[in-house]
């Protein structure tokens, strides 16, 4: 657990973490892919591309499959992808008290792109708790797994690596978060990771691991505000 002493950030990736919303990319992706006459499931796009920036998820198709993807491929992607989210995009469940509860600060660092995450977190209700603490793939040379993008954000939020504390879903954002030289902790509590909380590599043994949001503050509460006489939260 990270301790009073040290911790002065949280970082939420966003996808699957804030919003429950990687099972809706990810049908959407299996969709488009198989539409290009190959055959893929949810599994696959779940253990091949989940948490990567759509721009190597392109990349990793293309070497995987040997295809030429359309010039339209990724702007068909996201169309269908926005117009998912208008009507099926929902908040995880718990999180907004779980960041009005924060005693510390706290940011975003997703590989989404900007107009997807800032679309997302409106639809969800959340965009007024980050505003401009909203970091993307497309501000650093490498995404997850590559450190570069929690580096980024620690920075522009002036914290030390080693005070951060990220919540990640994805294999490739719990590699990003290590390498970064940063806790993590492991939100399993996504639709898209229904029944498959324990098919985790080894390398992450001994992980922090929750699956509701209810329990996060419970689970380290140095990160709680305390509540003053008057029942109102206070930082101190």
């Amino acid at each position: 657990m990270p301790s009073e002493e040290t911790l002065e950030l949280v970082i939420f990736d966003c996808d699957g973490v804030l919003i429950d919303s990687e099972i809706i990319s990810a049908t959407i992706l299996v969709e488009q892919i198989n539409a290009l006459g190959l055959n893929v499931d949810f599994q696959y796009v779940q253990q091949n591309f989940l948490g990567r920036s759509f721009p190597r998820v392109v990349n990793l198709i293309r070497e995987q499959f040997g295809v030429h993807l359309p010039p339209d491929f990724e702007d068909n992607y996201r169309s269908e992808l926005l117009r998912n989210f208008e009507t099926g995009l929902v908040a995880m469940p718990g999180i907004e008290p779980a960041i009005e509860g924060l005693a510390v600060a706290h940011c975003v660092a997703t590989s989404s792109s900007p107009k997807r995450v800032r679309r997302s977190l409106e639809l969800a209700g959340l965009i007024d708790h980050f505003q401009n603490r909203v970091f993307t793939a497309s501000q650093v040379a490498n995404g997850k797994p590559a450190p570069d993008l929690f580096l980024h954000a620690a920075e522009q939020m002036g914290v030390a690596p080693a005070n951060c504390l990220v919540v990640e879903d994805s294999i490739s954002g719990l590699d990003a978060a290590h390498a970064a030289g940063m806790t993590v902790w492991h939100f399993t509590g996504g639709s898209h990771l229904a029944g498959m909380a324990g098919d985790i590599p080894d390398r992450f043994s001994g992980l922090v691991t929750f699956d509701n949001w209810s329990d996060f503050l419970d689970m380290a509460p140095e990160l709680k505000r305390k509540r003053t006489g008057n029942g109102h939260k206070s930082r101190q």
